[in-house]
């Protein structure tokens, strides 16, 4: 049986590996980057900051309206723990890299 030329791929099968090693890896890289653990805490950090802010220059009347506890100061504070735990997870517990499987190997 002999080769059509004209269907033949310009590539030989390294490079197609070398661009699928490549393009694993960018995927890798991708999902590390956009962890919902990295984008949960980091919100309740920031969020945490303006309403602790917020709390700790409220007037008595606010304080008034909320039966005498600083709700702002209490909610901004619990925000910034829980933002910080999901930033401590995703420092202690990272995402593991993919782990090949033979499938993914044609050559073996």
């Amino acid at each position: 049986m002999t080769e059509n030329p004209r269907h033949s791929s310009p590539f030989s099968e390294h490079d197609v590996q070398r661009e699928v090693t490549e393009l694993e890896q960018k995927s890798a890289t991708a999902a590390r980057i956009f962890d919902l653990r990295r984008i949960i805490g980091g919100l309740f950090v920031l969020y945490g900051v303006i309403v602790t802010i917020v709390g700790l220059t409220d007037s008595q009347s606010a304080i008034d309206k909320a039966q005498g506890v600083n709700i702002n100061l209490w909610t901004g504070l619990g925000m910034l723990l829980l933002g910080l735990f999901f930033l401590a997870w995703l420092k202690l517990r990272p995402t593991p890299p993919p782990v090949p499987t033979d499938e993914d190997e044609p050559g073996r």
